[in-house]
């Protein structure tokens, strides 16, 4: 939660060496957001002083964002374990401890993903009843979005896992969103109950007796229709479903832009239904939905995609405020609490 000592309402920590362009993407980043928030948000950039503060002062940013010193920077290629155990002075290290111990309420990262959730989870730990965090991801839908996860930080799961998911996935929208009752689906090859490995129906048993909004199995089709709002998975399945997601949305912008241009009747075409083009595309593009909460610690990690641009990497910071401001984690104790008691 915010501290009380001051009248900010969250305190969010950027990682200033983490993804392409860092620091100066970082930079811009908060130079976008600080222009609609800055009454309400304290932010702070972790990494090596000499780097950060000359690109601080190009934007007039050193006296309004406060720089935590970090001796150290974890490379894109680093393996986690080289991360975790000859790079503890690294900025992802110093923000993760400072988050722990109430100096930030959050921390937001571009940088190597493996290493990022490995010390987020030895350092925050995780949550009363949660056994492993989950990152998750929004998902462009029919009528809005879909809260997806996993996304990528635990290929093997237990029954046991995707419950939790379902649990964390929940509480984020509740909290995150304002959904009252998100309804939860289990991603499936059919939709069907004797359909599915024995872990998912093992799951899929469990969440129908929970006090979840549990809709049952879902297709991978439903993921974009406004039938559900949180579909769970393994890491494994869902890195490969978010990705190819990507893959064919960009596809599709790719096709479009060429059928535009293909001939003069297009090209006016185009520019007809100008304004109609430009919000699919908006509504398609990566950068919208950029910011992967990860899920189940006990402190608030946002992961970023490390070749974001500033407007994008601002998304994945307004993820972290959101989620402050809304208490998630109180609000996923809460839930993992009812959980236990109706079981």
């Amino acid at each position: 939660m915010p501290s009380m000592t001051d009248s900010y309402t969250s305190r969010i920590l950027v990682d200033g060496h983490g993804g392409d362009g860092a620091p100066y993407i970082v930079i811009d980043a908060l130079a976008q957001i600080l222009s609609k928030k800055s009454n309400r948000v304290k932010f702070g950039i972790c990494g090596q002083e000499d780097v950060l503060l000359p690109a601080l002062k190009e934007k007039g940013l050193e006296e309004i964002v406060s720089i935590v010193p970090a001796a150290d920077v974890i490379d894109m290629c680093d393996p986690p374990a080289v991360a975790l155990r000859r790079k503890k002075q690294s900025s992802i290290h110093i923000g993760a401890r400072a988050v722990r111990d109430g100096e930030w309420d959050a921390m937001v990262s571009a940088g190597n993903t493996g290493a990022l959730m490995a010390i987020s989870k030895l350092i925050l730990k995780t949550l009363p009843g949660i056994d492993r965090p989950a990152a998750a991801s929004m998902i462009p839908a029919e009528g809005g979005s879909t809260f997806f996860l996993d996304i990528g930080a635990n290929v093997d799961c237990s029954s046991e896992h995707l419950v939790q998911f379902a649990v964390m996935g929940s509480s984020y929208l509740q909290a995150a969103e304002g959904i009252e009752s998100p309804r939860v689906g289990l991603l499936n090859i059919g939709s069907e109950d004797i359909k599915g490995t024995d872990v998912i129906k093992v799951a899929a048993a469990r969440l129908r007796e929970s006090n979840l909004n549990f809709i049952g199995n879902i297709e991978g089709t439903d993921i974009f229709t406004d039938k559900v709002d949180v579909v769970v998975c393994d890491g494994f399945v869902g890195n490969v479903a978010l990705k190819s997601m990507e893959g064919v949305a960009k596809l599709m912008l790719t096709q479009i832009k060429q059928e535009l241009t293909s001939t003069i009747l297009a090209k006016a075409g185009a520019l007809l239904a100008g304004s109609a083009l430009r919000r699919v595309k908006d509504a398609l593009h990566p950068s919208e939905h950029n910011g992967a909460p990860f899920l189940g610690l006990n402190g608030i990690v946002v992961k970023s995609h490390g070749s974001a641009d500033a407007y994008a990497y601002a998304c994945a910071i307004d993820v972290a405020i959101r989620e402050v401001e809304a208490d998630l984690i109180g609000r996923t104790l809460e839930s993992m609490n009812q959980m236990a008691e109706a079981e």
